[in-house]
């Protein structure tokens, strides 16, 4: 490869967007980031300070507290943990009561303006592939290669669910299909960067697609760029 590319994912909550950029990352040997950990850094932040109440964000007290967190990635036994003002949150992060919102929190401009920020300046050197909801159409509009990932709303639950409990979280069926519905409808008809699928991206079905199968389908389209 004559340069190392920026890859740009984008897709709903659950559609295997980080496994798919993980598994490339390590293939290429390029740097991961999560932006979507990032989102859950702000609320599980807001969370823990009282400036989400009755699972509405106080956003004037966000905005003023902004400055106050800081979010860093460590590659630690080659994972990619998130940092929340120097401690590990990676699992924090993932638990019901950030997933029920995050979404509002990721409607925030100021929260978006802070992330995306931080989000372009770690891909100034290339080498880097990320995933979220606007990496496409706000973060890296001139990447190299932009994917939008879809797949069957059931096999994204299960994905979840699956997902959960790997990580020793308790939840169910229902709740997660709540959740994901919820999240699908806020990410795309929010003001500030809705989820969208950009014109020069490629769609990634993976419903009947496995982890291995998905990254061969993805490297024959880096092969003809």
């Amino acid at each position: 490869m004559k340069k190392k590319l920026t890859i740009a994912i984008d897709g709903f909550s659950a559609c295997g967007k980080s496994t798919l950029a993980k598994d490339l990352a390590k293939k290429l040997d390029y740097i991961f980031i999560d932006s979507g950990a990032m989102y859950r850094g702000v609320a599980l932040y807001c969370l823990e300070n009282e400036l989400i109440i009755d699972a509405e964000p106080l956003v004037d007290r966000i905005i003023e507290n902004l400055n106050h967190i800081q979010l860093e990635f460590k590659t630690i036994d080659q994972q990619s943990l998130l940092f929340l003002n120097n401690r590990n949150v990676s699992t924090e992060i993932r638990e019901n009561a950030v997933a029920n919102v995050v979404s509002k929190i990721a409607t925030i401009k100021d929260v978006r303006q802070k992330l995306v920020a931080e989000q372009q300046k770690m891909g100034e050197k290339g080498g880097i592939i990320m995933d979220g909801r606007d990496i496409a159409s706000v973060v890296f509009p001139r990447a190299d290669l932009k994917l939008f990932v879809t797949a069957d709303t059931k096999i994204r639950i299960q994905r979840r669910l699956d997902e959960l409990k790997n990580k020793g979280i308790t939840s169910s069926f229902d709740e997660v299909a709540k959740n994901l519905k919820e999240r699908d409808f806020i990410d795309s008809t929010r003001a500030e960067s809705p989820l969208i699928q950009v014109e020069d991206a490629i769609v990634l079905d993976n419903t009947n697609l496995n982890r291995e199968e998905q990254v061969e389908w993805v490297m024959k389209l880096i092969e003809q760029l």
